[in-house]
């Protein structure tokens, strides 16, 4: 993966609300539901659908958005390739954050069962 910071700091000055609907898009065009999403968000950050809902509204970067969450501990245990880099091996750990959640939307717009998304089973 390149590394570089200005790649990084892109990822962290982003904000959570400019992506968030590409998220629901995505999932909805692959049948599933924002339920679904707002499940798989709370399972990685802790975020329930009015703390979404807020962060969303305060329009807060990525950086600000990981900062204020509660990281699952299992998140480790999410690897694949997402966007041409794998997760496992990111460095900068904002960057690997923002990675794990597009892992998750993109495992649940592929019909991945939620449980083996959330790594339960």
């Amino acid at each position: 993966m390149n590394n570089s910071n200005n790649h990084d700091e892109r990822i962290a000055a982003l904000t959570f609300a400019s992506i968030y609907p590409h998220y629901v898009a995505k999932v909805e065009k692959k049948g599933r539901t924002t339920a679904e999403l707002h499940e798989v968000i709370e399972w990685l950050t802790g975020y329930d659908t009015q703390a979404l809902q807020q962060l969303i509204e305060e329009k807060v970067t990525f950086e600000t958005f990981f900062q204020k969450a509660a990281l699952n501990p299992n998140a480790h245990l999410i690897t694949g390739v997402i966007c041409g880099y794998r997760v496992e091996v990111i460095e900068n750990p904002l960057t690997q954050q923002v990675r794990y959640l597009d892992k998750l939307v993109d495992e649940l717009a592929k019909g991945r069962k939620l449980e083996k998304i959330m790594r339960v089973a």
